[in-house]
Formats: C-alpha cells, sequence, structure tokens
C-alpha cells in the first residue's frame, strides 16, 4: 500500500513511530532530521500571520449581515475564560488529591513577570503594536486588531477590490494545505531530534508529577470541555472533541506552538462547517489566550513547590490562586514552554522566593518534553471545540443546530 493513500493522522503516526525508532537507535541522525522539524514549525510560523491578517480582513470586508454573530464571538471569548478558570480548579482538586514534592537543585534561566497586571499590560501593548512589527514577530493580537480595523474600512471599498482581498485570502489558505501536507515529515524530525537529546532517563524522577499534569489535562479534554461544549450546543461533544483531538491536537501535540497550529486549526474550522465570520477571528483570539492546559500547569507546579516546603494553603488562597493562574494563562506566549516563566507568579501568592521558584521552573522544563506538548495540544485543539459549540448555538432554541453543520461534524 502506497503511504500517498493514507489519510495525513496516519502518515503523521507512523512519522512518530520511525522518528522515535531512529531516535533511539541512531542519535547521531538526531541533528540533520531535526531540522526538518524546525523546517516545518518555521514555515507554519511564517505563513500563520499573514493568514490571520487576510483571513479576518476579507472575511470584515466581505461580511454578510446576520444577526448573532457579534453575540457569537463574545460567547466563544466568555467560553475560553470559563474553559481557563475550570482547568485551573480541576488542577486544584487534582493537587489536593494527588499532592506532589519535588527535589528541587537547578536553577532555571529567564525573567519572570512580577505581577498579573504587567502580563495583562503586555497583552494590551500587543493589540496596538505596529501592523509590519507585529506581522514580523508573529504577534497575533496586533495582526488581529489591524485585520479588523482595516476590514470594517474596506467594506466601503469597491466590490472589486473587495474580491480581490479574498483571492489573497484564498491563496494564503492554499498554500497552508500544501505546508500541512508536510506534516507527517515535520513530526518526524522532531520526534526524532526530541527522544535522541532527552531519552526518558530524564523524565524517571518526576515520573509522578508529569502523570498528574496529563492525567488533569485529559480530564479536562475528556469530561469538563464536553460538558462545556453540550450545555453551549445541546449536541452529542464527543465526535467533535476526539475529531479536534486527532487533527489538531495531535500536531499541536508534536510543534509544541499554539501560533505554529494556527493554520491547522483554520483549516480544521473550515472543514467543520464553521462560520468563517467566527473562526476567523475566535482561532487566532484562542492561540494567545485561551490556555487551560497553562493554567492547569502553572497551578499544579505552584502547588507543588507549595508542598515540598510545608506551606499550609487556606481555601481562598487557593480560589486566588486559580483566579491568578488563568489570567497569567492568557497571557503566556505561544511558544514551547511559554507557561513555565509564570510559575514564579503564581508563587508569589504564597511568598516562596524567586530563586526556588526558579528551581520549580527548571523541574517544569526536565517535563517540559511531556507538560508542554499535552498542554499546547490541549489548549490548541480547544480553540475549535470552543468555536465549533458556539457556531451550533442558536439564540432562543436550546440544543439546535444548523442541518449543514450536521453533515460536516464527524
Amino acid at each position: 500500500m502506497r503511504l500517498s493513500s493514507l489519510g495525513l493522522v496516519p502518515q503523521i503516526f507512523l512519522g512518530v513511530l520511525v522518528g522515535a525508532g531512529l531516535g533511539l537507535l541512531a542519535p547521531g541522525l538526531a541533528e540533520p532530521l531535526g531540522l526538518l522539524g524546525e523546517l516545518f514549525v518555521g514555515m507554519l510560523k511564517a505563513v500563520a500571520p499573514l493568514l490571520v491578517m487576510l483571513l479576518v480582513m476579507s472575511a470584515i470586508a466581505n461580511r454578510h449581515e446576520r444577526r448573532g454573530d457579534g453575540r457569537k464571538v463574545a460567547l466563544v471569548l466568555g467560553l475560553y475564560l470559563v474553559g481557563t478558570v475550570s482547568a485551573a480548579l480541576l488542577a486544584l482538586l487534582a493537587s489536593w488529591a494527588f499532592p506532589q514534592t519535588l527535589v528541587l537543585a537547578s536553577v532555571a534561566e529567564g525573567s519572570p513577570p512580577a505581577a498579573v497586571s504587567s502580563v495583562l499590560t503586555d497583552v494590551l501593548f500587543s493589540l496596538i503594536d505596529n501592523p509590519i512589527n507585529a506581522l514580523l514577530t508573529g504577534n497575533f493580537l496586533g495582526c488581529l486588531t489591524w485585520a479588523v480595523l482595516l476590514g470594517l474600512s474596506f467594506r466601503r471599498a469597491s466590490l472589486g477590490f473587495r474580491e480581490h482581498l479574498e483571492t489573497l485570502a484564498v491563496g494564503v489558505s492554499d498554500v497552508v494545505r500544501y505546508v500541512i501536507r508536510l506534516a507527517p515529515l515535520g513530526i518526524f524530525g522532531l520526534v526524532c531530534a526530541t527522544v535522541a537529546s532527552t531519552g526518558v532517563a530524564a523524565l524517571a524522577s518526576y515520573a509522578s508529577l508529569a502523570a498528574l499534569l496529563l492525567g488533569t489535562m485529559l480530564a479536562m479534554a475528556l469530561l469538563l470541555n464536553p460538558l462545556l461544549v453540550f450545555l453551549v450546543s445541546g449536541r452529542n461533544p464527543f465526535p467533535i472533541v476526539f475529531k479536534c483531538l486527532e487533527e489538531s491536537g495531535v500536531t499541536a501535540f508534536f510543534t509544541r506552538s499554539s501560533a505554529a497550529n494556527i493554520p491547522v486549526n483554520l483549516n480544521l474550522a473550515k472543514k467543520l462547517g464553521i462560520s468563517e465570520e467566527l473562526f476567523a477571528v475566535t482561532i487566532p483570539v484562542g492561540a494567545t489566550i485561551n490556555m487551560a492546559g497553562a493554567a492547569i500547569t502553572i497551578t499544579v507546579l505552584t502547588l507543588a513547590a507549595v508542598n515540598t516546603l510545608g506551606i499550609d494553603t487556606a481555601f481562598g488562597t487557593a480560589l486566588l490562586l486559580c483566579i491568578v493562574s488563568a489570567l497569567a494563562a492568557c497571557g503566556a506566549s505561544g511558544v514551547p514552554s511559554g507557561s513555565l516563566l509564570l510559575v514564579p507568579l503564581a508563587c508569589s501568592l504564597f511568598g516562596i522566593p524567586l530563586d526556588v521558584a526558579m528551581q520549580v521552573v527548571a523541574v517544569g522544563f526536565v517535563i517540559s518534553v511531556l507538560q508542554d506538548s499535552a498542554e499546547t495540544a490541549l489548549n490548541s485543539s480547544t480553540d475549535v471545540v470552543y468555536t465549533w459549540a458556539v457556531d451550533q448555538w442558536r439564540p432562543g432554541v436550546p440544543g439546535s443546530a444548523a442541518s449543514e453543520a450536521d453533515s460536516a461534524a464527524p
């Protein structure tokens, strides 16, 4: 059977198996083969900002007036916030049920933010970034701001101009599809390099902590997310949850970058028949502020530090930790291990010194090959899950959905 006859996801899994085998058996090949993975992630990151800007501009400039579109965008954003806070609460309960302690030794490098306000301030300044700089640096909030403003202005442009704008958006979307077809090769290179450089020995000492993090993220993906989807859409949530984990979660797991996975999510949302006027806005925003996995990481590692130092955790302080974790997660960078440097911020709630908190960050980097991969897969797949749920929502008609979405959903 020819490889090309297999679907994209089976090809990716085959690439994972071959890459892991080569990483273990021939680690000397890791560097040249790892270049394939770096090129794949680089291409995704290169095309993503331009795709977001053109897609949103075109969607708004050519938008047909329909009641409820604005409310649906607001509902998705609200769902992002609810999901992130719920993830932090779930992590709190899991940490209480299975308390963790750490062996602290090394100190990680980096400069954590001093307060939540500084994180949120960075987000606000990202919104008003120069459009050229936003494209060059991959600042998706800045790209989105200018895309919305220009799209509203271009609504008054001639029909011919708006059609050319749509043609540009379609052209870049086609480029994205070509890049996504290279996913099996790119992920093969990423897995080979990761297995060769990390192996499994480094993970063994923190297996319990890694298991708690992964188990909590899995519970969020398979329990809380389906519940939220059902409450919003009234539909059976599991087909869409599994579909998004399969097509979005798998690539996000290995690229470990929400930003790099934006083109994958946009392509998946279109395949599922979600309104382009909705997903063109919510998917890029979700890659920045929908961070359930980051909230889980921050909460679990902070409570592990608290347990290690023998600090008593009052109920009120624990709830405050969940809120701080959720807000900090919303400002987490859409790049690998972007949430780990926010752990000291949460640790400061309990008076934990910065040097100790940075040792906790160092532990996070040890297990990041699993933690960050699972975190990104949860964050990225949830963007599409929540957007699909709200797309099914019909004001005043609980549980109803468009017939065309029925045929698109798995």
